[in-house]
């Protein structure tokens, strides 16, 4: 069992390392775009491509003034975007009820394929 320890260990070790080299390499990859102005590129045979998307990220206190019906706040129990945009899309919750208790975050999505 000690090896088995000791292998998990180093495997997450190597994963944290692999995790801020990846980061690392985002954002030269995220900076060099800014600086080209571009979101899209070719690099040998690879394509690079940044998409952005707006994420909804709720405030719990403002989202539960927004829904008082203790039957939604259950179905919730915190603020999920995914179960929020769901409940949204079957009518449950209307969308301006809740449009004061969420801010819109800007996010870059690096794609990179083999051509």
């Amino acid at each position: 069992m000690d090896k088995i320890v000791k292998r998990y260990y180093q495997l997450k070790q190597q994963q944290k390392e692999t995790e801020q080299e990846l980061k690392e390499l985002r954002d030269q990859i995220i900076t060099f775009c800014g600086e080209k102005e571009t979101s899209e590129f070719a690099a040998g045979p690879y394509r690079v491509k940044l998409i952005s998307q707006s994420r909804k990220e709720y405030d719990d206190v403002k989202l539960y003034e927004a829904l008082p019906d203790l039957e939604l706040w259950r179905m919730l129990s915190k603020s999920d975007p995914g179960k929020i945009a769901g409940l949204v899309k079957l009518g449950v919750i209307k969308e301006e009820r809740i449009q004061d208790s969420y801010a819109l975050k800007q996010v870059t999505l690096l794609q990179v394929e083999k051509k």
